[in-house]
């Protein structure tokens, strides 16, 4: 049973608040230690549940862990490490467990993972990976719960990605580092976890171009040396703070970020009326009382993230007048609008993938539930807005993908509380 948040709306936040490590990435380079036998530091690790479990995942396989400070560990994938011994419970825990494919192909000639987990927002299959590996010669057979790898020789080939699927991407750069001849993806996502990636893997020996483009190209190494990398700070998690300090009275200072994960992002919340000021690696955002509405559609890097369409629905409730929002990936992505409903948002789900937003509405504090990361995200803004108490369930959600997020809030003026189950 997960612990409960109860929230007291309506009170003003100011103050400074720091952005953590991108979740998303640490899954990435976390997964690319496995790729040497050599020492791994890994600096600036957001201590969130997502990041947890995949830290215990490799430690069943027989992976050294020590920790060198509050968010700095050593990883060393000795010799004797066995994918084999991974709790089949954990992988399910987290879709970044995912990445542990593209790493485990190049040392292990043969072995099985159960299917990775991660938020209920739809229909998520690794279809797109497994064809993409099958082409530098990896034989895969899905058979219950489990996937069955087998490869003989890593053969460097040119492969077209059916999506921009970020995880299809990093999975391949990480096989066909240390595959024979050269790789081209084409299709290739450009998000800044891929360039995260791509910088850690060159800095270890892998010979990659492109990161920025849609065509990367990789010309395969024998081996891989230990390196040291610190994590990007999460745009997903500044997105969240600039949307909850521009909807509540107050001034926030929001630092450790990188704006130009961001951009389109920050251009839409700018035509939309939100008051901030840009500074160096960090931003001041103003309380904005005058929003208008807008239409968003999430887009892969650079657009729109589809992680802040959930937060940003929050903003949307306080603009005057109509707003239309679609993801065109996600078919539930949607699933905190039911709450949001409750709690008095003015909101009319038009289809799976698009949401009508009817403005201004006052919100009411009650019960409710969080059903993955961005959308407990988006109900914490929305409580912090509301008149009375809220109190919102599952929030283990919450934790896999911000870090004591209720302390932190908690600094800025927030009355918020977490009840253990």
């Amino acid at each position: 049973m997960s612990d409960k948040f109860i929230i007291k709306g309506g009170k003003p936040l100011k103050g400074e608040i720091e952005v953590r490590g991108y979740k998303n990435a640490a899954g990435a380079v976390l997964a690319a230690s496995l790729l040497t036998n050599k020492e791994v530091v890994i600096d600036n690790l957001p201590l969130v549940e997502d990041v947890f479990t995949l830290i215990d995942i490799l430690k069943d396989m027989g992976v050294e862990i020590e920790w060198k400070g509050k968010r700095k560990i050593k990883v060393k994938a000795g010799s004797k490490i066995d994918p084999n011994k991974i709790d089949p419970e954990k992988m399910p825990k987290t879709r970044i467990s995912v990445l542990l494919i593209g790493a485990l192909i190049p040392r292990f000639k043969d072995f099985k993972i159960i299917h990775p987990g991660g938020d209920r927002i739809g229909i998520r299959p690794i279809t797109t990976h497994l064809e993409a590996l099958k082409k530098l010669g990896v034989d895969i057979i899905g058979k219950g719960d489990f996937y069955y790898f087998k490869t003989k020789n890593l053969q460097g080939n040119e492969i077209t990605l059916r999506e921009f699927s970020v995880t299809a991407t990093e999975n391949l750069m990480m096989a066909a580092s240390l595959a024979n001849g050269r790789t081209i993806i084409k299709g290739a996502a450009v998000e800044p976890q891929i360039q995260d990636l791509g910088k850690m893997l060159n800095n270890m020996g892998a010979k990659i171009s492109g990161l920025e483009t849609h065509t990367i190209v990789i010309d395969g190494v024998k081996e891989l040396k230990g390196t040291s990398h610190e994590i990007i700070p999460d745009p997903s998690e500044t997105g969240t703070f600039i949307v909850l300090s521009a909807i509540t009275p107050g001034k926030v200072k929001i630092k450790n970020i990188n704006t130009d994960h961001l951009d389109i992002f920050l251009d839409k919340l700018k035509e939309m009326g939100v008051n901030f000021k840009i500074g160096n690696n960090n931003i001041v955002v103003d309380y904005s009382p005058n929003l208008k509405p807008v239409k968003i559609q999430s887009l892969p890097f650079p657009g729109f993230p589809t992680d802040l369409l959930p937060p940003v629905v929050s903003l949307l409730t306080q603009a005057d007048g109509r707003s239309l929002i679609h993801d065109p990936l996600y078919e539930n992505r949607f699933s905190h609008l039911q709450e949001m409903r409750k709690m008095g948002a003015d909101i009319e789900i038009v289809d799976p993938h698009r949401a009508l937003i009817f403005g201004k509405t006052p919100l009411k504090g009650l019960t409710i539930e969080s059903w993955d990361i961005r959308a407990g995200a988006a109900l914490i803004i929305a409580a912090l807005l509301a008149q009375g108490k809220t109190t919102i369930g599952n929030i283990y959600q919450i934790d896999r993908g911000y870090e004591k997020i209720e302390e932190r809030l908690q600094r800025l003026g927030a009355d918020i509380k977490r009840v253990k189950a």
